[in-house]
């Protein structure tokens, strides 16, 4: 291990990894090495979820499940894991192949996005999970209580528009794939019915729905 990602791991966790192997393999994307960090941002998915539940659970102590839900959701999301990335300083230690690197997937919210989970992984393995928690308490910090409402998910909020005008529900297509297997773009139109339409791109399928409900929103209201 450098001694620079040595002292960004120590700073970043608060001390230094017992065991930096599974760090590295955290920030070690599929283009690079066989040993990279899928299965260990498979377990920090988990420990995240966790870890995010509680909080929230404690911080909104009158709300529902669903209002719980619906925080919990827009807390999770791989472009919310990628702007805790990026505000960490992933990119500098994230380590690609050159063909990822020349497609830009250091910026790639999904390669920052689950390079941060697998991260949260590494961190519960090594030093358990109230380190896993309070980490991610700290990473995500004011995130958690931005807003005094629950969000509304720009799907569900276009599906009870359509419904309360009495429209068709939204239908969504995939209009077009594009970039390598690493780095994928996707461009997705929403309709109701032959009423209005709007469509929009992401890096994953959802993301691409989720942006195209939100400008077809933009549109309606």
């Amino acid at each position: 291990m450098s001694e620079g990602l040595h002292a960004w791991l120590a700073a970043t966790f608060g001390r230094a990894p017992t065991d930096p192997a599974p760090f590295e393999r955290a920030l070690t994307h599929g283009s690079q090495a066989a040993a990279n960090y899928e299965r260990l941002e498979f377990l920090g998915d988990r420990v995240l979820g966790l870890a995010m539940a509680e909080w929230l659970f404690e911080l909104f102590p009158q709300e529902a499940e669903g209002q719980l839900s619906k925080r919990l959701n827009a807390l999770v999301t791989g472009a919310v894991c990628a702007d805790v990335a990026r505000a960490l300083g992933v990119r500098t230690y994230l380590k690609l192949g050159k063909q990822a690197r020349d497609d830009g997937a250091f910026d790639s919210d999904n390669v920052l996005g689950d390079a941060t989970e697998a991260l949260i992984g590494a961190w519960y393995l090594d030093a358990g999970y109230d380190a896993a928690r309070a980490f991610v308490r700290q990473a995500w910090g004011d995130r958690a209580t931005a807003h005094l409402r629950a969000p509304q998910h720009p799907k569900s909020q276009l599906q009870e528009w359509a419904a309360a005008h009495n429209r068709k529900a939204p239908e969504y297509t995939v209009v077009d794939r594009s970039g390598p297997g690493h780095a994928p773009r996707f461009t997705v139109a929403v309709t109701i019915g032959a009423y209005a339409d709007a469509s929009a791109s992401g890096s994953s399928k959802q993301e691409a729905e989720t942006a195209a409900a939100r400008a077809l929103l933009d549109k309606l209201t």
